[in-house]
């Protein structure tokens, strides 16, 4: 704790405004014009590499505008033209499991196994089913009923038309009881295809995530996080962003971040 205090109170001295106490908009810390967030959840052993990350967006900054809107460039944080993005990206997964999204990446494949045996179970009944086609048999024995609704939809509320009945309440995870009669090909159907709704917001998810941690000022925030970690470890990872980073540091690219790394008793030249 005397570590992250004494980063806290530079970074007061520095004229960033910093508050310990906040919610972080949902994350361990954030930054933004000028102020740092540290959640109060952020767990003790953890507080040194928040305040790190966060320091680091504010190096940023300085360094190139608007990079919480654009994101920044690994060029600029650099300042070289070589692609050194897949050596950052290695120490960002190094730095942060979340961001591998391997338990979506699961998930998503548990799903798609669900829907092949699905395909197959419809097969069996009609052969010359297709995902990618309209299933004609299934559309002409739906027509004019409520079952229609659930291609779209997981649950659905049917408005009754007449005063004082009940509103019918549709799902997928009751169709037999809903619908006794609908061929069991059918309910394969439907299923199929709330999966593959799934299937699509699990996918949304994964490049949602993977577009976040590939920001460049995300991939320098978790490779400063990395150094401080394990400094060996980010350079074998990441070889020749670690010998550009020490260069510019030597040459007070990244300004106080030099300061930074002597408080906390880093390296400030390539080991």
């Amino acid at each position: 704790m005397a570590i992250a205090t004494d980063l806290i109170e530079y970074f007061k001295q520095l004229g960033l405004d910093v508050h310990t106490t906040t919610k972080a908009r949902g994350h361990l810390g954030f930054f933004l014009d000028g102020r740092i967030d540290i959640s109060k959840n952020t767990p003790k052993e953890k507080l040194v590499q928040t305040l790190l990350h966060e320091f680091s967006h504010y190096i940023h900054s300085k360094i190139e505008k608007n990079i919480s809107k654009t994101g920044g460039s690994l060029n600029v944080i650099f300042d070289t033209n070589e692609d050194l993005q897949e050596e950052m990206l290695a120490v960002t997964n190094y730095i942060d499991n979340h961001s591998k999204c391997e338990r979506l990446f699961k998930h998503k494949q548990i799903i798609k196994n669900e829907i092949k045996v699905l395909d197959e179970k419809i097969k069996q009944k009609y052969p010359k089913f297709q995902r990618s086609k309209p299933f004609k048999e299934f559309n002409k024995a739906v027509r004019g009923t409520n079952i229609k609704y659930l291609l779209n939809y997981d649950k659905v509320c049917i408005k009754s038309w007449f005063p004082f009945s009940k509103d019918e309440i549709i799902s997928i995870n009751t169709l037999e009881k809903d619908f006794p009669n609908l061929k069991q090909e059918f309910i394969y159907y439907l299923r199929l295809k709330s999966l593959q709704r799934k299937q699509k917001r699990v996918s949304s998810r994964i490049f949602k995530i993977q577009k976040y941690y590939k920001r460049p000022t995300e991939l320098f925030a978790r490779f400063v996080e990395a150094l401080y970690i394990d400094n060996m470890k980010t350079k074998q990872l990441a070889p020749k962003a670690y010998a550009r980073f020490y260069f510019l540091l030597d040459k007070g690219y990244y300004q106080e971040l030099k300061n930074i790394f002597k408080m906390i008793s880093l390296p400030v030249e390539m080991v």
